[in-house]
């Protein structure tokens, strides 16, 4: 479901691009009209692949049939990464132009300096048709969720990869009766705290963006940075303390631990470490730069708060999730 969700708004965003390029196209090349309509066929193509094939579990022609996950895997990591490069292109190129002069940037388009090469083709595109902005702003809003969708996608093509040539343990039945007990006593609770999270994670990020770009006024934007931290603080300290207790509740729960050599165990755990380590690095470097920076006010010490809060909420989920894979079925 959270596949096809992130799917719709990727093809959305593929027809805002493929109407943005087509406004024109006279300047620029082919390619750059092909591509969305390409990656569109992709993403209904591996959409339903993965709705109808996820559980599947395959027995048959193994080699080739990890060799083409594999294959999928890395396009849809290739995506995300191209999706990551041309948001950043397109916010750097933003505040470039927001930053100087109309004489200025037409003489860095020029190509005087190196980065004015890298957007010469874009500047001597021009947009200035009402479709066209409106095709523009549309698809660069819709970049996170063809980054998510990717994302998405590379997890259950990774889970697939793993189940070829798996049988199903004698633990199964077992396991299918425990998640309808757990679905009758709590399940619902935690869907409801799910959506109210993710609710209000969504209205204060349209909040944040549309007062820190559309405000002049400082103290607006420091009121938007303060309530986006205050909400990500509160977040994070949730998370730390049900990792926490998720962590407690496996001391109380009496069950064996699997201690045996597992290839698929061991790369699900180097994958969520070295996953972690990008965030650790930003932490880092945040805490830092602000504790490096002058004068120290409250939206520096909420983003040092905010940072801690980061590396501790990775380290207690990591400890969660490994020590679950480790635990053998009740």
């Amino acid at each position: 479901g959270g596949l096809i969700l992130f799917a719709i708004f990727s093809l959305v965003m593929d027809v805002f691009k493929i109407g943005y390029y087509s406004s024109f196209y006279s300047c620029l090349s082919a390619i750059k009209i092909i591509y969305p309509i390409v990656q569109a066929i992709f993403v209904v193509v591996q959409t339903y692949f993965l709705w109808v094939s996820a559980k599947d579990c395959i027995h048959v022609h193994l080699n080739v049939t990890r060799c083409g996950l594999m294959l999928t895997l890395t396009t849809n990591l290739a995506v995300w990464m191209s999706a990551v490069t041309d948001e950043s292109v397109h916010k750097a190129h933003s505040k470039l132009k927001k930053n100087m002069t109309e004489e200025i940037f037409r003489w860095l388009l020029k190509g005087n300096l190196p980065f004015g090469k890298a957007i010469c083709s874009v500047g001597e595109c021009n947009c200035n048709s009402q479709i066209c902005q409106i095709f523009k702003n549309g698809y660069f809003w819709l970049y996170p969720f063809n980054i998510e969708y990717s994302l998405f996608a590379s997890a259950m093509v990774y889970v697939m990869w793993k189940n070829v040539g798996r049988f199903i343990d004698h633990h199964s039945h077992h396991i299918q009766r425990l998640k309808f007990r757990l679905f009758r006593r709590t399940f619902f609770v935690g869907i409801m705290l799910g959506l109210i999270i993710l609710v209000s994670g969504l209205g204060v990020l349209i909040l944040y963006e549309v007062q820190v770009n559309s405000s002049t006024e400082s103290s607006k934007k420091s009121q938007a940075l303060t309530m986006y931290y205050i909400f990500n603080i509160v977040c994070l300290s949730l998370m730390s303390l049900v990792c926490i207790g998720g962590s407690v509740i496996y001391r109380f729960d009496k069950r064996d631990m699997d201690r045996h050599k597992n290839p698929t165990r061991t790369l699900d755990v180097a994958l969520l470490m070295g996953a972690a380590l990008g965030q650790y690095a930003i932490s880092y470097y945040s805490i830092v730069a602000i504790v490096a920076s002058t004068p120290r006010d409250t939206i520096s010490a909420l983003n040092l708060t905010y940072a801690l809060l980061m590396i501790a909420q990775h380290t207690f989920q990591n400890v969660f999730i490994i020590e679950g894979l480790h635990r053998q079925p009740p």
